[in-house]
């Protein structure tokens, strides 16, 4: 069986061989992101990462399988991939690791910007110690989370112990969220509680209906000086509305680990804001996550190998499209045992 990633390296210090103790036998390739269709020569699953799998790359392959190493499908076409007889799988963040990865990140940046590293670390380089920025504490704030998945209820935990008064949006709000959050409302409720918020952590997860769900006027109602930070997906922001709002201070400081477009310039304005604390989409980027993701994602391509069901699926398709030996289209069979 063949695996192609569609990344040159899993990270820049990580590159694809490790695989190899956790699927044996298998050969494993890699390619650029916009290259995944020209590399498709006897695979049998796709592991995307930031590559976008459309209906023209699963018609140019034989692979029976896409499968994600962590979460985020929002480049894949679910649909096209049903049609088609492909499974699409994830590996969830709360057993995969990138939930508690993603929510220590989220806590990083929230404490940095509330006690204004990035100031108290330059006037002291700078030999102007004496100045000392006074920053902000949690314990009696009110901090927002948006998004009550496995990552907002893994950042929730690690607040409370702060002290903060902790409010959450998601989209529906009759499921229960942790016992640490006072108040779990619905999206309809978004700029009344963005209103109360000293502090906002997007963990949405980004869909067709709310790209852009931060846009002016979300900025606009926070409270002046409100901090925001995004551990979710770029494109749940507006991001000309949020540099607007760090110009004028109606944002107090933010905190980015996704941009819409990525990798993120160097010459992004947001990148290179005075009040923007910037990483490069590394909130999943721990040992944690690559050992247990990789183990749960080799046992479930294994499983997939064998005829079985794979786990985590977020399709059903009515046939699954098997690779055939050699190149080219698989054959079609009716479902897996």
């Amino acid at each position: 069986m063949k695996l192609l990633f569609g990344r040159a390296s899993m990270a820049g210090e990580l590159n694809f061989g490790w695989f190899g103790s956790l699927l044996p036998g298998w050969e494993l390739a890699s390619c650029a992101p916009d290259r995944i269709a020209d590399n498709l020569d006897g695979v049998s699953v796709v592991c995307p990462l930031g590559a976008r799998i459309g209906a023209d790359v699963m018609a140019a392959g034989g692979f029976g399988l896409v499968h994600q190493f962590g979460v985020g499908l929002e480049r894949v076409d679910v649909a096209a991939a049903t049609r088609q007889g492909v499974w699409v799988c994830r590996v969830p963040g709360d057993i995969g690791g990138n939930a508690d990865s993603c929510a220590e990140h989220a806590v990083l940046l929230l404490l940095a910007l509330a006690r204004r590293l990035d100031e108290v670390r330059a006037v002291l380089a700078a030999g102007r110690a004496t100045e000392r920025p006074v920053g902000t504490s949690l314990v009696g704030a009110t901090v927002l989370v948006v998004g009550l998945g496995a990552i907002g209820a893994a950042v929730v935990r690690r607040l409370a112990p702060f002290g903060p008064r902790l409010l959450a949006v998601r989209a529906d709000p009759g499921k229960p969220g942790p016992a640490e959050v006072d108040l779990v409302a619905g999206p309809d409720r978004l700029h009344e509680l963005m209103a109360e918020a000293d502090a906002v952590v997007c963990c949405a997860m980004l869909h067709e209906g709310n790209a852009g769900l931060f846009s002016a006027a979300e900025f606009a109602v926070m409270k002046p000086g409100a901090l925001f930070v995004n551990v979710a997906r770029g494109g749940l922001v507006d991001e000309d509305a949020l540099l607007a709002a760090l110009e004028s201070g109606q944002v107090g400081g933010a905190g980015l680990d996704v941009f819409v477009h990525e990798p993120a310039s160097a010459d992004d304005p947001l990148v290179r804001h005075p009040r923007v604390i910037a990483t490069p989409h590394v909130a999943w980027h721990t040992s944690l996550t690559f050992r247990r993701t990789g183990e749960l994602f080799a046992a479930n391509l294994k499983r997939f190998a064998g005829g079985e069901q794979p786990s985590w699926a977020v399709n059903s398709p009515s046939f699954c499209r098997l690779p055939a030996s050699g190149a080219g289209i698989g054959s079609e069979v009716e479902g897996l045992a």
